[in-house]
């Protein structure tokens, strides 16, 4: 008896035996479309917000010391100010988020950042500066944590931690793209270019927000949800803020492990041109950050792949092992090329973790929750940064740099422990 079978847009006449030998190329589904018109919106918006960060923070402190006469403390808030900023809004933005809507949140947070980035240029005083920084920081936190609730609508689930990759490469081209232009700007003309250009990015990320929504398909159900609430005549009860709202208890266990990766990260950003005047590499550390950057932008699509078809284990023990050879490094790096591998084996580790981990996140809650997931993650992982620097500076000033990135490799070997007791083996028992 001959069969007709549909497959692949073509027709194939077959006996009943021949069907299960055809190839799986005929019979499989087809991948679900990841590049879409509302993914590519929020990449460019989310790489904007995160280039006004990267523009401004190589420059705020030696701006406070040159500008105001600021001491070092006062001119590493300056700097830092942002990241506290960015810290606060993280306890609120996934509440607020989720309560009322994605796109309402992006377009308010959006506006302020652009307001905030016209405000340096007329920022006259100290206190007026750390509070535009302090506003900004939280502007940016609102949008980002946004920003990426809107990409994760737009992701298929089959290809989450793919996608989840892709959109972390936003992040990581303005790590790199960022600090080099605010310095050339600085350097080659004055800061008041610095500023005006910073309003205007801030402007464009502004008018790319106002196109981004989510997928119509969310929207049409979502519209049908609010519908049959009303037609229903029960009015929904508004949630309450608590502190679930605020550290999600399903992200928690992965939040932690991120703060541990950030603490040993910050060690990198904020003490590396320091240690590579002390031991005269200073051309290596000048092109890590750049091959951080390029080994990222070369494995994140492979590694998103692997992670969704073979899971979270084999992604972040490969991270975690490059991160902790990447801090090794470091603590005995003698010569540019050191710095340069290390800042290879860094692209392995922090920038797989870092995106590995927000595909966790994304999986470990519901969907309406999407936002409280993200903003507890992200809340850690600033803890990480801001708690690093202060904690950190005692131990070199103590020690030296080479000591603390070694006992920050050591904590890393500590932190994979940590993985997987809380995930690690759940992940192998499924």
């Amino acid at each position: 008896m001959i069969q007709i079978l549909f497959t692949d847009r073509r027709i194939y006449l077959t006996a009943p035996a021949d069907v299960e030998q055809l190839s799986p190329a005929a019979t499989r589904t087809p991948r679900e479309r990841l590049i879409t018109p509302t993914f590519v919106l929020a990449w460019v918006a989310n790489f904007i917000q995160a280039l006004l960060f990267y523009l401004l923070v190589t420059t705020m402190a030696l701006y406070a010391v040159r500008e105001f006469a600021a001491s070092q403390t006062a001119s590493g808030l300056a700097a830092s100010s942002f990241v506290i900023g960015a810290t606060i809004a993280r306890i609120f933005c996934g509440y607020l988020i989720d309560t009322m809507g994605k796109r309402l949140i992006l377009l308010i947070a959006a506006s302020v950042a652009t307001i905030a980035s016209a405000l340096y240029l007329v920022a006259d005083t100290l206190p007026l500066l750390l509070a535009v920084r302090t506003v900004h920081g939280m502007a940016f936190a609102f949008a980002s944590t946004a920003l990426m609730t809107i990409a994760q609508t737009a992701i298929p689930t089959r290809r989450r931690a793919e996608g989840t990759g892709y959109f972390a490469l936003s992040t990581t081209l303005a790590t790199a793209i960022g600090p080099a232009v605010g310095l050339f700007l600085v350097n080659s003309f004055t800061y008041e270019i610095l500023f005006i250009a910073t309003a205007a990015t801030a402007a464009l990320g502004l008018l790319l927000s106002l196109f981004l929504r989510p997928p119509a398909a969310q929207r049409k159900a979502e519209a049908e949800a609010k519908k049959a609430i009303r037609e229903s005549g029960v009015k929904p009860e508004r949630p309450r803020f608590s502190f679930r709202n605020v550290v999600h208890p399903a992200v928690l266990p992965i939040g932690i492990f991120l703060m541990l990766v950030g603490l040993g990260y910050s060690g990198v950003i904020t003490y590396l041109n320091g240690y590579a005047v002390e031991r005269e590499v200073v051309v290596g550390a000048s092109m890590f950050f750049i091959a951080y950057a390029v080994t990222m932008l070369l494995m994140r699509p492979i590694l998103g792949r692997l992670q969704d078809r073979r899971g979270d284990n084999i992604v972040i023990y490969l991270g975690l092992v490059s991160f902790m050879l990447a801090l090794a490094l470091l603590a005995v790096a003698s010569a540019d090329w050191h710095i340069v591998a290390a800042g290879v084996l860094m692209g392995l580790g922090y920038g797989t973790l870092m995106p590995a981990c927000q595909a966790i996140a994304v999986k470990s809650v519901p969907r309406e929750s999407l936002g409280t997931g993200l903003s507890t993650l992200l809340l850690f992982m600033d803890l990480g940064f801001g708690l690093g620097p202060v904690l950190l500076g005692v131990l070199v000033a103590a020690t030296g740099y080479g000591t603390m990135y070694g006992l920050l490799a050591v904590v890393a070997v500590l932190t994979a422990g940590y993985y997987h007791a809380v995930h690690g083996r759940r992940q192998v028992r499924s």
